[in-house]
């Protein structure tokens, strides 16, 4: 019997041993080591020391393999046994001058590689000029125009999980259509003359723009500047407009309409008035102008997308200026432009001033001509008026009393465009006056990150269209050549 109890001991004891024998040699059972993270030669030191730390207190069952993996287009999904996470947004960027508006897709590969002329959109600026990849712009898509940095883990299912609620949280967000208010400002709209003869040709305000409408409607906010107020006088003497160009505004999108125009008066206080009411029924915002001088100088302030911003329009010297219980424009005052400045950038708002000021006429000949396209081109000091208010503390200062485009500059820690232009008129005898300077600006996080430019041009029937390529460099680098020094 001894013998064996003694017998079944030593099974029991070299079975055992054997078992944790196994267990100690292959890691597993009670001498299992815990995964590990293991790192591609991608990683830099910094990089690694930083998960490193975030998992320090976190026992894995497996490995965890971290690498990156680029992509030109948002990803469909996650291979099986891989986690994904969006790391980094790399873009595309040029000098703010520059005429370049796209670059092809091996290109932008080859920048990416070199890291020339690229950076993360985290840090993205409007001293900077964003450009798109193959025509795609991304703070327009959201999904191309970008190379897309993803961090991707490698792993168990309990490891990934437990990877997934340690990593989220240090994620930071990117540009979406959910967080990115886009804003286009176009030039001088003024529905009067040639324009009132050709809608009684073709009986329907769409048809002016009918090759605009659908660019301008897809940003979250549309402005123009319109001088003519509807009237039932309107007629091909006057600037006087007829009322079914309210469709034309309707079908741009039209959000925001600035009423610091000369000619908002020509057909009377009522009409003016009258037409206020319109833009109010239609659900369009008016800035610059009103019923009378307190309406008219008004800001116009609001917050979206997480985004402040306040727009002040001015009229500096063209007329039709408010005084007193009048309706018209609003009349330029520095001090109330630096009182009204002051206390949006003290809410935090990124501030536009919009600004009517001499008129350029110096065209005087079918020719092209290039007198108005220099900021000085009018009576007074057009520059030291417009560098005054980003001294002020505006961030961006657009001249809208301009029939044709004028210069642009980087100025301080703003933005100056001197005059954008034509986007709607009968103005067809020059060629400077059948284009305008648009603009798109983009706002992230609270802040102007980016200013786009696009061109648009009409002929004799005065159906406004967006520039091709090769119109839109000779625009951008005849403007920018024009720039103050």
């Amino acid at each position: 019997m001894k013998k064996f109890v003694v017998g079944i001991l030593c099974f029991l004891i070299a079975g055992g041993a054997g078992f944790f024998g196994i267990q100690f040699f292959t890691k597993t059972g009670l001498f299992r080591n815990p995964g590990e993270l293991v790192f591609a030669e991608s990683f830099l030191d910094s990089e690694a020391e930083e998960y490193r730390e975030l998992f320090s207190e976190t026992t894995l069952d497996k490995d965890l393999v971290f690498s990156y993996v680029s992509e030109t287009s948002l990803r469909s999904g996650d291979p099986e046994g891989t986690k994904t996470f969006l790391v980094d947004v790399i873009v595309p960027i040029e000098d703010f001058y520059s005429t370049v508006e796209t670059i092809p897709l091996d290109e932008f590969d080859r920048r990416v590689a070199s890291g020339e002329n690229v950076v993360s959109v985290s840090e993205l600026d409007s001293s900077e000029k964003l450009i798109a990849v193959d025509g795609r712009y991304f703070l327009d898509s959201f999904s191309d125009g970008a190379m897309f940095k993803y961090l991707r883990i490698e792993g168990g299912e309990k490891d990934l999980k437990t990877a997934t609620e340690l990593i989220t949280p240090t994620l930071q967000s990117f540009p979406e259509k959910s967080n990115t208010l886009s804003m286009a400002q176009t030039g001088v709209t003024a529905f009067g003359r040639g324009l009132n003869s050709m809608m009684n040709s073709v009986g329907d305000g769409k048809y002016f723009s009918e090759k605009i409408g659908e660019y301008l409607r897809s940003f979250d906010l549309t402005h123009t500047s319109n001088e003519a107020s509807f009237s039932e006088n309107a007629s091909s003497a006057n600037i006087c407009a007829d009322e079914r160009f309210l469709d034309t505004l309707t079908d741009i999108g039209l959000d925001i309409v600035e009423l610091t125009g000369n000619h908002n008066l020509d057909c009377g206080a009522e009409d003016a008035i009258a037409t206020i009411e319109k833009y109010e029924q239609a659900g369009i915002k008016i800035v610059g102008g009103g019923r009378n001088a307190e309406e008219a100088a008004r800001p116009l302030s609001f917050n979206q997308k997480g985004s402040g911003i306040t727009m002040l329009a001015y009229n500096e010297s063209t007329g039709g200026a408010t005084t007193g219980d009048t309706p018209g424009a609003n009349q330029y005052s520095e001090e109330d432009a630096r009182e009204r400045i002051s206390e949006a950038k003290a809410r935090g708002d990124t501030v536009i001033v919009d600004m009517q000021y001499f008129e350029c006429s110096e065209y005087d000949s079918a020719v092209e001509n290039t007198a108005c396209d220099y900021a000085n081109s009018s009576d007074g000091d057009q520059i030291g008026v417009f560098r005054n208010l980003i001294d002020l503390g505006a961030d961006v200062v657009v001249g809208t009393s301009a029939h044709q485009p004028q210069t642009f500059e980087k100025y301080g820690r703003g933005e100056i465009y001197y005059g954008l232009g034509n986007i709607f008129f009968d103005q067809v005898w020059w060629p400077g006056t059948t284009r305008s300077l648009g603009l798109v600006h983009y706002f992230w996080d609270g802040k102007l990150v980016q200013t786009r430019r696009f061109g648009t041009v009409y002929d004799s029937d005065l159906q406004t269209r967006l520039m091709d390529d090769s119109e839109m460099e000779y625009f951008i680098e005849r403007l920018a050549e024009a720039r103050p020094l």
